[in-house]
């Protein structure tokens, strides 16, 4: 069995499967997730730790 070369692998020109405007808006959306979640981590803490400090109601 033979193979016919360049047909197999990585060893043909990449093509260009999306375009800038679409990489860039998928980038955009993973920043502002990101951002959003460090908030909410943020927020989380500083509550939790606002509630150790008041004590529990007895």
């Amino acid at each position: 069995m033979t193979r016919a070369s360049g047909t197999a692998g990585f060893q043909g020109h990449p093509a260009t499967v999306s375009s800038s405007r679409l990489t860039n808006a998928v980038a955009a959306s993973l920043a502002v997730a990101a951002i959003s979640l460090c908030l909410i981590v943020t927020l989380t803490v500083l509550s939790t730790k606002a509630t150790m400090a008041m004590g529990l109601p007895v």
